[in-house]
């Protein structure tokens, strides 16, 4: 992390300006597609109207235990990734010591990991991703997500949310999201809940929601959307992978049941894509809570933005480097 984060700093003290996004040809048809992909067109009309598109059985079965069992080392500590984010729910957080698996509900940030990181540059899912961005493709946020039994707080659940709101970076329709169910997923232990559409509207306003049993760090909700909009739960199975645009609105709701309900994820966007300033937007908020960690794990001294954090975060998967990674 250390060497990263020098190089990053040396390209800002360049003063080098980033490259365009990249006038790649969308078919006029279709707006959130690349022409010329693996999706076949009611694929693509289903995406364009819907804004994600499941793929069923897209992973191996030996894949997902290989995931699993390096998350559980993870967890244990008997391996240790930099700069990996390690995340415990809110309710288990204000408990006693709860050791291992059960303590965490998610990890963040592991594309220094070779194990889980093969994740990322799957061939299979790659060729889906591409579909989206192009064939220059960086890797962005990495996630392992654990979500644990609800201890009667709710706090086990996900505000409905637009990735979008966490990313400093553009365009949107040039940046998707594979999820993918590390077992079978459904309403029973908080599976993934869209608003199909929402993908065409603008991003909204995020805030914590004022909910009794406490939110988890940084689980921001939208605060405008219709209750009345149609929603879809995606029930999956194990290997099911859901692809999704970053505008959409989704969440996840309760797990009652008694075991921990496990996915992985990773957000790609074009390496055509730009950073942005979010000074003064709708995003201003997570902007600073993500640069008061920063602080916390990095130091006051280390002069960095909330674009510089994730420059440190990218990492190339596929194609040509750009302006995500040079």
């Amino acid at each position: 992390m250390t060497d990263r984060l020098q190089t990053v700093l040396r390209h800002l003290a360049s003063g080098k300006p980033h490259q365009g996004i990249s006038t790649n040809p969308v078919s006029a048809a279709y707006q959130y597609s690349q022409p010329d992909c693996i999706l076949s067109d009611e694929q693509r009309r289903f995406y364009d109207k819907n804004g994600f598109l499941v793929i069923k059985n897209l992973v191996s079965g030996d894949k997902i235990d290989k995931y699993r069992e390096r998350f559980e080392k993870v967890c244990t500590r008997e391996v240790k990734i930099p700069g990996v984010i390690i995340m415990r729910d809110v309710a288990i957080a204000k408990s006693e010591f709860v050791p291992g698996e059960h303590a965490v509900t998610k990890i963040q940030d592991w594309m220094l990991d070779p194990v889980l990181f093969q994740y990322c540059c799957d061939p299979e899912i790659l060729k889906y991703v591409e579909a989206f961005t192009g064939p220059d493709i960086a890797a962005m946020h990495t996630m392992v997500i654990n979500k644990p039994p609800d201890p009667g707080s709710k706090s086990s659940r996900h505000p409905l949310h637009q990735d979008l709101h966490y990313f400093p970076f553009r365009p949107a329709d040039r940046i998707v999201c594979s999820w993918t169910a590390m077992e079978k997923v459904d309403r029973s232990n908080g599976c993934l809940v869209v608003l199909p559409g929402s993908h065409t509207g603008d991003l909204k306003q995020h805030d914590y929601p004022e909910w009794e049993g406490g939110v988890n760090k940084m689980y921001h909700g939208v605060r405008d959307y219709s209750p009345d909009h149609p929603r879809v739960h995606l029930e999956m199975e194990k290997g099911d992978t859901v692809f999704f645009h970053p505008l959409l609105i989704h969440g996840s709701g309760m797990n009652r049941t008694q075991g921990f309900r496990k996915a992985i994820s990773c957000h790609y966007a074009s390496n055509h894509c730009y950073y942005i300033d979010v000074e003064g937007t709708v995003q201003e908020n997570i902007s600073s809570e993500v640069m008061e960690l920063a602080r916390k794990r990095l130091g006051n001294n280390v002069k960095l933005s909330f674009k510089d954090v994730w420059r440190l975060r990218a990492r190339l998967v596929k194609g040509q480097p750009g302006n995500m990674v040079e």
